[in-house]
């Protein structure tokens, strides 16, 4: 997937953002961020992957 670093800038800006102006705790961060560490180590993994794929494609066509 090529759209995987913009992607994540914009994850993480939306995170950014929840932590600042949403009153997202440092520690709802953290459990996200392991969250998202072990979900990539299951055997869901893949199709987690090929679903945003197709989302991304879907949006980017006209």
């Amino acid at each position: 997937m090529n759209v995987s670093v913009p992607l994540v800038a914009l994850l993480g800006a939306a995170v950014w953002v929840a932590w600042r102006y949403m009153g997202l705790r440092g520690w709802h961060i953290v459990v996200c961020l392991l969250f998202g560490f072990f979900l990539a180590a299951t055997s869901v993994a893949p199709e987690i992957r090929r679903l945003v794929a197709v989302l991304v494609q879907s949006s980017s066509q006209p």
